[in-house]
């Protein structure tokens, strides 16, 4: 029975087609992530048969299920970290022919030696600056790759190597190549969701975008600045109909959505829209109890700590948990969307300032997944796009270094306490078992059961994947 409370169409609706309205319609779901397809039932937890998000096997057995992805847009220094390099102190001031051969921005500088202090921790006995003294307590869980090294010193162009495998917004994200290859283990959630306080990392869409891949594999954005559960996702409720209600017009108009789609034969626009509106019909219910914090306890919620940052890794706990494939969340500060990037004009307040943001968070969430039995079946990983050189710009900063630096791994697939490649004595390029993005790529796929060489899809008349052509697995990090 119709609803008095409804209010009637705007009438410069009317008259138009039927494809052109869906669209309309659509346009206001865009940031939802088209994340789901027709389901036949409203109670099932996991993806219908019918849906591209059911669970499909993967191509050998895998080490992790899910993967939190704890992304530091900007570049953090590798050398004021996690890769100790005393010699910089000794030649602090001086420029060694080792740094002279490489091309630097910034050439005239000599070496700068860290303002922060690197302690031993654990029975790895692995250094860690003084500015992650949390994150240092857990070094026997984590798997350092001291070697990464990437095409490109300029921050979009790297941002969007780390996450698509590609320089230009043209290709699916890691996250959507996961969706797309493994399916979901939810139906009331997106596959594949990204978060950020306050902005998002440079890039902005095109580091959860699905590009080429269906809508149904597009990640889903969430600011957690907007912490209200009921508003952490716009336009999800509906104020004027019950939820019975709204499900039996979702069903009509699916149905009616799938007549139509089998005329039209292929319409992505229009497929869009039905997932995208399917979705939105199980978000509103899922998502203020998925983003709700207060049902945790005071002792978890001390346990992460304040920060906007820390309520991202708590939240990412929560999604996983509940069956969310893949959990993006990049540390941004003040608006600031490459926020590590304050590396080149203060290294001491700026590092300072983002290691506080998030060391507590980070360690708690390593804790908690621990604590559940979930962090062996759950790769965490934390890098930024490039790290910063030893050599000095201006009398406190570092400018880019894209020749080596550190990303570290912890949970399922990875081995705990261990150190993988090796940076040159002052920490400016990786010399000992290189590690291009590729290969990391092809590693987080492989400890997710998918070969990255298979993992292909037909667009514009050739195969794409996540490596391109290129990608090793870097099997002696392996558990």
């Amino acid at each position: 029975m119709r609803n008095k409370k409804i209010p009637t169409l705007d009438p410069s609706i009317l008259g138009i087609s039927r494809r052109e309205m869906l669209s309309r319609f659509g346009a206001g779901f865009g940031t939802l992530g088209l994340q789901q397809m027709l389901s036949q039932t409203a109670s099932a937890d996991a993806p219908s048969p019918s849906s591209p998000l059911f669970p499909k096997a993967p191509h050998f057995a895998p080490k992790a299920k899910r993967i939190i992805q704890l992304f530091m847009p900007g570049g953090p220094s590798q050398v004021d970290t996690f890769d100790h390099k005393p010699l910089i102190e000794k030649y602090s001031g001086q420029r060694p022919e080792l740094v002279d051969r490489k091309s630097l921005r910034n050439t005239k500088n000599g070496l700068m030696k860290s303002p922060f202090g690197f302690k031993q921790y654990g029975e790895s006995g692995k250094w860690v600056s003084d500015i992650f003294p949390k994150v240092a307590e857990k070094v026997d869980d984590l798997c350092f790759i001291h070697s990464m090294h990437t095409d490109i010193p300029e921050h979009a162009g790297a941002i969007l190597m780390f996450n698509l495998g590609h320089i230009q917004a043209v290709r699916p994200s890691l996250g959507s190549w996961l969706v797309y290859g493994l399916g979901a283990e939810t139906d009331n959630l997106p596959g594949f969701v990204a978060m950020s306080p306050h902005a998002q990392a440079r890039g902005k869409t095109a580091n959860y975008s699905n590009s080429f891949l269906p809508g149904a594999y597009s990640g889903c954005y969430v600011n957690i600045n907007s912490m209200h559960p009921d508003r952490i996702v716009s336009d999800l409720k509906n104020q004027y109909l019950s939820r019975g209600s709204q499900r039996e017009q979702a069903d009509l108009l699916a149905q009616l959505n799938q007549i139509d789609l089998r005329n039209q034969e292929q319409d992505a626009a229009l497929e869009s829209s039905i997932q995208a509106m399917e979705m939105a019909f199980r978000m509103q219910f899922a998502v203020p109890e998925a983003f709700d914090v207060t049902r945790e306890t005071q002792k978890t919620l001390d346990l992460y700590g304040p920060t906007q940052y820390a309520k991202g890794c708590l939240l990412a706990r929560r999604l996983v948990e509940r069956g969310v494939r893949m959990v993006q969340l990049s540390l941004t500060i003040d608006g600031y969307d490459i926020a590590w990037d304050t590396g080149h004009g203060d290294i001491v307040g700026g590092h300072k300032r983002l290691a506080d943001a998030c060391d507590q968070g980070i360690a708690a969430l390593l804790e908690d997944l621990k604590q559940r039995g979930m962090l062996e079946d759950t790769l965490v990983m934390w890098g930024g796009e490039f790290g910063r050189a030893p050599t000095s710009e201006g009398q406190k900063g570092r400018d880019h270094d894209h020749y080596g630096f550190t990303v570290w791994m912890a949970g399922g697939g990875v081995k705990p306490g261990f150190s993988y490649g090796a940076t040159d004595e002052f920490g400016l390029t990786a010399v000992e078992n290189r590690v291009h993005v590729h290969d990391l790529h092809a590693t987080l796929l492989h400890i997710m059961g998918l070969d990255h060489e298979k993992l292909t899809y037909r667009y514009s008349g050739r195969d794409f994947r996540l490596t391109d052509v290129h990608g090793k697995v870097i099997t002696d990090i392996l558990a």
